[in-house]
């Protein structure tokens, strides 16, 4: 009998243990579940620093943005800090969030950079970008495995994540050169790509060749299809993620995000300049769907954006859609904001501020009501 007794008190531990565990797992569904009903659609807009603009023409249009429903501006200062200390101070009295915009490994006009030809990327044809520049004059790329060129870019992420009330360090051509253009944009250069061209392959430096010979024992310009070589893509791959893993660390350092503009989904942005963003530590990423560049209809966006977020399950990275604007009518965009929305992205960001019109103003306040 004493027995039975301890075994029917210990099935009543076991059941009331089990029913406090499942009551607990359902108020913490229930507490994640409100906190991502609680959580807004968030919008965005790239604009870039103007010096031409008073203090005044920078309220007015931060006013702007706010009254019609933007959230948060991504400011390109060329990473000076002392126009974003300016611009952050205007644009947060006006109740936006400020996000550094910064053009990562493409720096062009970088009067440091430029002082060290070494930094460069080199093309597969053996071409730096200090000298010749692929597709457009803009294009100077540093190399990412270099230990000085990487320093520099992180030191202009340090600089910027130390300015108060600045949300995040939002990375930029953080990637190699396209090694393929979006299909829209080759007649504009006359180009055929159906091949990886090596003038348009990049980084054949000597301290990646030296690098990866270290690594692999083998030499990826004495490859037969240098195209189909796994481990010299997965090299050049895992050079950019670490730079934005060390960015990473930099801005949390400061308790700042680390947010980046990205090529459309990872599969899509690896093929075409380098980039798995799914792989990396950032808080968040804007994959600019730009459907237009890519001869693909508006619905595009919804397909891409669902791509981009089911790459990201299981990790805490937020993903908000980014739209071209300048070919878009406001019926387009209000469509774009509804797929972004129906295909789980955080939010959406339109490129850039100075482009958008009165009516898609106006469709953008009316899909926050």
């Amino acid at each position: 009998m004493k027995m039975l007794k301890i075994i029917l008190l210990c099935s009543v531990l076991i059941s009331v243990s089990c029913k406090t565990e499942t009551e607990k797992g359902e108020e913490i569904i229930k507490e994640v579940v409100s906190e991502e009903k609680a959580t807004p659609f968030k919008y965005w807009t790239w604009i870039t620093a103007d010096p031409s603009k008073s203090n005044d023409d920078y309220r007015e249009e931060f006013k702007k943005y706010k009254e019609n429903g933007i959230d948060a501006v991504l400011i390109n200062t060329l990473a000076d800090p002392e126009v974003l200390k300016k611009l952050t101070l205007l644009a947060t009295k006006e109740g936006l969030e400020v996000h550094a915009w910064m053009f990562t490994m493409n720096r062009p006009g970088d009067k440091t950079a430029l002082e060290h030809p070494e930094w460069y990327a080199v093309s597969r044809e053996g071409k730096s970008c200090h000298d010749t520049r692929p597709y457009v004059d803009y294009y100077q790329w540093l190399c990412p495995t270099r230990k000085e060129s990487r320093a520099h870019i992180l030191g202009l992420v340090e600089q910027l994540a130390k300015v108060e009330g600045v949300t995040s360090v939002h990375l930029d051509y953080i990637r190699y050169p396209d090694i393929y253009l979006p299909i829209g944009l080759l007649p504009k250069y006359n180009l055929v790509q159906d091949e990886e061209l090596p003038e348009f392959d990049f980084c054949y430096c000597d301290v990646c060749i030296k690098t990866f010979e270290q690594e692999h024992h083998k030499n990826p310009k004495e490859a037969k299809n240098v195209a189909i070589d796994i481990e010299w893509k997965q090299f050049r791959l895992n050079q950019i993620k670490r730079v934005v893993d060390e960015a990473y660390e930099i801005a949390h350092k400061y308790d700042k995000k680390l947010t980046a503009a990205v090529f459309p989904y990872p599969e899509m942005a690896d093929h075409m300049v380098r980039q798995r963003w799914d792989k990396w530590n950032v808080d968040e990423v804007l994959p600019m769907i730009y459907h237009n560049f890519y001869n693909e209809e508006v619905d595009w966006i919804g397909y891409a954006t669902k791509q981009g977020v089911n790459d990201l399950q299981g990790k805490q990275t937020k993903l908000h859609t980014g739209i071209y604007l300048p070919p878009m009518s406001a019926d387009d965009v209000s469509k774009a904001i509804q797929l972004a929305k129906d295909n789980g992205a955080s939010g959406i960001s339109f490129f850039d501020g100075n482009a958008i019109t009165e009516e898609q103003l106006e469709v953008i306040k009316k899909s926050k009501m």
